[in-house]
């Protein structure tokens, strides 16, 4: 098996671990609603189901189509990810645990809806209350941050392509 396989089941496998570990506790030890200060006056863990996607995407749209939309939309994207993954280079690094990261995200949110048909969020930030952030969850922060990566890697790229003389 081509090593970016590899890096691509262990490191999703790591991150969906962490992920469905600290949404079981925030599940099991908080009630709906709950809140407990972490950093007083800029982080608490707080127990959220998020219908939605990301900071509430959709979550007031339809419930049958919201059912449909986000019990389909995670494998499509996890085959596109693969099929990508397909084409970068074995020894490209980078990309390959950006992909990693954002197949796991995809995965750990996924079980979530296939098992409660809503995602625990629980990261909770704040300043003083009085400008708060959507809360997330583990896995949101790895696809973002394998999102956030991909998109500088393809600037750095972009910027590395112009500065090359042109070849004749």
């Amino acid at each position: 098996m081509k090593k970016k396989y590899i890096i691509l089941i262990a490191f999703s496998a790591f991150l969906i671990a962490i992920d469905q570990i600290t949404k079981m506790y925030i599940h099991t030890h908080y009630q709906l609603g709950e809140s407990s200060p972490i950093i007083a006056g800029l982080f608490n863990f707080t127990y959220v189901r998020n219908p939605g996607a990301a900071f509430g995407f959709l979550a007031t749209s339809h419930p049958m189509f919201r059912e449909i939309f986000f019990l389909a939309m995670p494998p499509f994207a996890l085959v596109i990810i693969l099929l990508i993954l397909r084409g970068v280079r074995d020894d490209d690094t980078w990309q390959i645990f950006s992909l990693s990261a954002v197949f796991g995200g995809a995965i750990g949110n996924y079980i979530d809806r296939i098992r409660f048909r809503y995602v625990i969020d629980f990261l909770d930030f704040h300043i003083q209350e009085k400008y708060t952030w959507p809360a997330f969850n583990l896995a949101d922060s790895a696809i973002v941050c394998g999102v956030s990566l991909l998109l500088i890697l393809m600037l750095f790229e972009k910027q590395k392509s112009k500065s090359e003389p042109a070849k004749v």
